[in-house]
């Protein structure tokens, strides 16, 4: 089923926004250097962000190029990864379809992220939020994906696609869906919110003071990083009991390379501030860059869509495969 001698590495962001600090840090700048070894399948998901209880009317097509130029800004190479929109590729929804007949209510109700959602979502919970994870497990199944990169929050996914897969595979066939594993990068897998470091940097935030856009201007990335919130005490150390520093001190280390002990001795006897002042000037030069390089993809609207176009097709002919197998082992076509 793989296409090259490579292996598949399939990941993909969620339009509901500009991508977030965490984004690039745990995703983006990882898949630059993963498709120099595997064939890979980077994306936008458009269609998730429908079960978001205020979906952005009329905006998502922007979000998504907004987001596919900065994947190419980061470094993706067109030429060596297929870059597309999921919502281009109709075969996810069909497939989606197919692996929620065969998906349990209860697995779906165990999802850590539907929990978390759904408590926030109030009375009227759309039954999108409850299946999101089977559109997933068909993102990843349609490629037949070897390796999908993870956050550890997002393991529990992964975990229920290998269910679907080798369920479908024990009564159709081995030979059905390829069972992917998940790839939990060595570092930067997740970044934490400034204003609440327990918790992961994310579109979702019930506020976005403590998230870092893409798109944020040095002023406001500035504003955001000397805003975080930091613990008792003066000292900065690595420690979890000082998590607001050990933050700032992960996100000084991703941008300086410099270890996080290097970093810890040359701040000792400085005040937080310190600390502050110098990862947003890391920050700020480093986004600053990108934002240059993705405006002049933005501003060539033609040439943006133009890759677009051409990683969906690619997308589409391999989805299509995937989907006639699986339909011919159903006995949906012959």
């Amino acid at each position: 089923m793989n296409i090259t001698n490579k292996k598949i590495m399939l990941s993909a962001i969620q339009a509901t926004n500009q991508p977030t600090l965490g984004n690039y840090i745990g995703a983006i700048k990882n898949w630059v250097r993963l498709q120099e070894d595997y064939h890979c399948y980077f994306f936008v998901v458009d269609l998730h962000a429908l079960t978001s209880a205020n979906p952005i009317q009329g905006c998502l097509r922007d979000y998504a190029r907004q987001s596919i130029a900065f994947y190419l800004a980061a470094g993706i190479d067109p030429k060596k990864t297929c870059l597309f929109v999921q919502s281009d590729v109709r075969q996810h929804a069909e497939l989606a379809w197919t692996l929620t007949c065969s998906t349990h209510m209860g697995e779906l109700s165990r999802m850590t992220q539907y929990k978390d959602k759904s408590s926030k979502a109030g009375k009227h919970i759309n039954a999108g939020l409850f299946s999101y994870p089977v559109l997933m497990a068909a993102d990843i199944l349609l490629y037949d994906a070897n390796l999908v990169p993870v956050g550890a929050d997002q393991k529990q996914h992964i975990e229920l696609t290998r269910n679907l897969a080798q369920r479908f595979n024990s009564t159709h066939g081995e030979d059905s869906f390829v069972v992917p594993e998940p790839y939990i990068p060595p570092q930067g897998a997740r970044v934490m919110d400034l204003q609440d470091p327990h918790s992961k940097m994310s579109k979702s935030a019930v506020s976005d003071k403590g998230v870092i856009f893409l798109n944020d201007t040095p002023k406001q990335i500035s504003k955001k990083i000397k805003s975080a919130t930091t613990d008792s005490g003066e000292r900065i150390q690595y420690d979890d009991s000082k998590p607001g520093i050990k933050n700032l001190l992960d996100l000084h280390s991703l941008f300086s390379q410099k270890s996080v002990d290097t970093l810890v001795q040359e701040y000792e006897g400085k005040l937080y501030g310190h600390l502050k002042v110098d990862t947003a000037e890391l920050v700020v030069t480093e986004l600053s860059s990108l934002q240059e390089r993705a405006n002049r993809y933005l501003e060539d609207k033609n040439y943006l869509d133009s890759i677009i176009l051409s990683g969906s097709e690619q997308a589409s002919e391999h989805a299509e495969k995937t989907l006639v197998r699986i339909y011919q082992k159903l006995g949906i076509r012959t």
